[in-house]
């Protein structure tokens, strides 16, 4: 097996494009840098990097080696990090995954309370969409997230944990134009952009009913903190869980719409871990605290 300082290394010149400033990244002079790189390509057999006196790029060999790199380097953390926390958690690394949702309240919460409890546990958290969080649990990048489960129930490789579900709600900024209205009809909706975050099938098709478009989203964002700002200071209308928006309608910054009946969704949030793999002591003290979080929730 390759020695790991030499992958990391190939990692961060593969990741800054530059002898200079990869070597400054890794706390080397740049000959070490190259001789580290020469040596790993020595022991593969091949070349990793086409080589000009500006920049450089990957080979193909090189492509497949950094993606194989990226994939240990992650590994060897974790592993490093659940030995560290095995007898405490006074330190080590988590890492971990959230959809646009459960990033918006349920996940902050939980680990505004981990980080009270275990503040030398270094925390970095990846804000992603549920297809992209699973591919990143399964190379080992990241040990748990929480994300619409819908499309990943069954999946024999995860672990999934349901968690409750809140009633979708159609939002608007307070003295939006649509709330002068008796009775909201798709046709009045049409007038207005919508704005929301990648959406599963399930719920595509429940939205393109009620917009009446098989791409009914006028601005598709995975932040839910930017969704909101957009919202509350213009006339687009967006969709979210009620756990998400609670506040925001009951301090009046946004306010509700009714919709229509039978375009009616809900959350699915869920907690994914691998199936074959164990959590860290801290992966599973967040997780505590996750379930803990949704239990409490008030909905009224």
């Amino acid at each position: 097996m390759n020695d790991l300082r030499q992958l990391r290394h190939f990692v961060a010149l593969a990741e800054h494009g530059h002898f200079a400033r990869a070597a400054e990244a890794v706390n080397l002079s740049q000959p070490a840098l190259s001789r580290s790189i020469q040596a790993l390509e020595a022991s593969l057999g091949c070349s990793l990097l086409d080589r000009t006196p500006r920049q450089i790029s990957l080979t193909a060999h090189g492509r497949l080696v950094l993606e194989h790199a990226r994939r240990l380097l992650d590994g060897s953390r974790a592993l490093h990090s659940a030995v560290t926390q095995l007898d405490n958690l006074d330190s080590g690394e988590l890492r971990l995954g959230a959809g646009p949702y459960p990033a918006a309240r349920l996940v902050p919460r939980a680990l505004g309370r981990f980080a009270s409890r275990h503040p030398g546990v270094r925390v970095q958290l990846t804000l992603e969409n549920w297809h992209s969080l699973r591919q990143r649990l399964l190379d080992d990048a990241i040990e748990l997230f929480v994300a619409d489960i819908r499309e990943l129930e069954g999946d024999p490789l995860l672990d999934v944990i349901p968690l409750r579900r809140h009633p979708g709600t159609l939002f608007c900024r307070p003295g939006h134009p649509l709330l002068a209205l008796d009775q909201l009809q798709l046709t009045d909706l049409a007038r207005y952009a919508l704005a929301g975050t990648q959406l599963p099938v399930e719920v595509a098709s429940a939205i393109g009913a009620l917009s009446g478009s098989e791409k009914p989203l006028g601005i598709e964002c995975d932040n839910f903190m930017v969704l909101k700002a957009l919202v509350a200071e213009s006339d687009v209308v967006s969709m979210a869980p009620w756990d998400v928006v609670a506040e925001d309608v009951q301090t009046g910054r946004l306010a509700l719409l009714q919709i229509p009946e039978g375009t009616k969704t809900s959350s699915a949030y869920g907690i994914v871990s691998h199936a074959a793999r164990s959590l860290s002591p801290a992966a599973r003290a967040v997780r505590e605290l996750l379930l803990e979080e949704d239990r409490d929730f008030s909905a009224t």
